[in-house]
């Protein structure tokens, strides 16, 4: 039981993904139930400051460091969680005595009484990095057999204080007030990928329950969001684990049910592991957004054998074809790594050639680098610097043009705003159903007119300028769902078993 902790406060800074938003905000709830006083970002002076670390790729490692430097300066114990933390450990606290502290996941579920020791001058010790993959089974488990502590699966009970309205509430204390949030599918990965690291330090795919996942759904809505955006490592494998790999088909109509949401989106689908049942799910259901993260990676079929992933160029465009078959103005986006040990000009040419083809709406263009405890960092034939920074300008050159192309083809047509901001020029900002968070443009409504946040607004597309749209709102007929047109205008295609 947590030690309560009156009139101290913890300023929690996070970096990294939405999979680290929903983490931070599962730490909030716990140090709420502890008596502490938790803010977003330092703010004041606080007693602690919690860093909720990214440690993906070199960059975000150094964001990671440099942030928790920073903190260091504000007087407050300074404490390392999150991926970076997991990963490192102990020798992320050797080299880094300006933190108070480096704390791992098996910490999470004491997180008020561990910082309450580290606030009163008690030493913690640093955690030990393991590799996660062995501490839970692949094949379907029963979750109550299981100790390993797996983030993002907090469990339902807090103080009566904190309890929603009606039913329990998840371990999170929401830390902003936006529209939309992250809600988790599932933690680690059980893919082999030979450029990654997480799987070693997320360890093997968790799915949460379903009845967990509507739960937060509910509680999320009673919070004001309006879009759940569904994250995970994979979310094409939720269910597997729990015995239904088709899990995800019978949930996302569910959670477009819960009162109060309007949108459902998912994140992070994997090209291999998408079924058409799954892809006719997520584009066709009102209420859920035709959107799909697609972590294509690369093209050419050589390279992408030595990630250790599968497809081709011809494959994943066939792919793109059955989403448009089934909705035209479907978003799609994706990740490519350029610069792959052992990738040649042929190889770049035929990443170019499927980008030119695929029309996508977002692109994001990665340089390789070594990860520690990867395969690929073991790899011949490594691709110079220099040949690296150079094939990722010219293929962020390349997307550049290609993403405006596809916003371009885009004026004219009726797109369904979440409103986000207000601005005082009298417009309003938000994202469109093919926009996902942060990362895939905004839509600026021009001008707001009578728009709230928190509200989806109709707005015809008027101008485009990169991936962002400018868009005039317009009336919409009663009875159209915010992100479908009405389900009997849709015509679904049969869908194999």
């Amino acid at each position: 039981m947590s030690t309560s902790v009156p009139d101290r406060s913890v300023a929690l800074v996070t970096l990294g993904c939405a999979r680290n938003d929903v983490d931070s905000e599962e730490l909030a709830g716990r140090l709420s139930a502890g008596g502490w006083q938790v803010t977003d970002g330092i703010d004041g002076q606080p007693d602690a400051v919690l860093v909720n670390t990214c440690g993906f790729v070199d960059a975000a490692k150094k964001d990671s460091i440099d942030t928790l430097l920073a903190a260091a300066g504000s007087g407050a114990k300074v404490v390392a969680v999150g991926c970076l933390a997991e990963r490192y450990g102990k020798e992320l606290a050797d080299s880094l005595p300006e933190a108070s502290a480096v704390l791992g996941f098996d910490h999470y579920p004491q997180i008020s009484d561990r910082l309450a020791e580290i606030v009163a001058g008690r030493a913690v010790e640093s955690h030990q990095p393991h590799d996660r993959r062995a501490l839970l089974p692949i094949s379907p488990v029963d979750r109550s057999t299981v100790d390993a502590p797996v983030p993002g699966h907090g469990v339902p009970d807090l103080p009566a204080g904190l309890a929603p309205a009606s039913g329990p509430r998840p371990m999170r204390k929401r830390l902003g007030q936006a529209p939309m949030a992250p809600l988790k599918l599932a933690s680690g990965c059980d893919r082999r990928c030979s450029f990654c690291a997480i799987p070693r330090f997320r360890g093997a795919f968790v799915s949460r329950r379903p009845t967990d996942v509507l739960t937060e759904a509910r509680w999320l809505a009673e919070q004001g969001v309006r879009e759940a955006f569904l994250v995970s490592e994979n979310s094409t494998s939720y269910g597997k684990d729990l015995g239904d790999l088709r899990l995800l088909e019978t949930l996302l109509p569910e959670l477009a049910a819960v009162e109060g949401l309007d949108r459902i989106r998912v994140s992070y689908l994997q090209p291999a592991e998408l079924r058409p049942t799954l892809t006719a799910v997520i584009a066709a259901t009102p209420g859920v957004a035709p959107y799909f993260d697609l972590s294509f990676q690369h093209a050419s079929e050589p390279v992408l054998r030595r990630m250790r992933r599968f497809g081709n160029t011809e494959r994943f465009l066939g792919l793109i074809e059955q989403i448009r078959a089934i909705t035209p103005d479907a978003g799609i986006r994706t990740n490519v790594i350029v610069g792959f040990p052992g990738e040649t000009e042929d190889d770049v040419s035929e990443l170019e050639r499927f980008l030119t083809a695929a029309r996508l709406d977002a692109v994001g263009v990665f340089g390789y680098s070594d990860e520690d405890n990867t395969e690929a960092a073991t790899l011949p034939d490594k691709v110079d610097q220099d040949v690296i920074d150079q094939r990722v300008e010219r293929v962020t050159a390349l997307v550049d043009e290609l993403v405006t192309q596809r916003a371009e083809d885009r004026i004219g047509d009726v797109v369904h705003v979440l409103v986000e901001r207000l601005d005082a020029d009298g417009s309003a900002e938000g994202r469109a159903a093919h926009q996902g968070p942060e990362v895939d443009g905004t839509t600026t409504l021009r001008p707001a007119g009578a728009a709230q946040i928190g509200e989806i607004v109709a707005a015809r597309v008027v101008d485009a300028d990169g991936c962002d749209l400018v868009a005039e709102p317009i009336a919409i007929a009663a009875g159209t769902s915010a992100d479908n047109m009405p389900a009997d205008s849709m015509e679904v295609p049969e869908t194999a078993p």
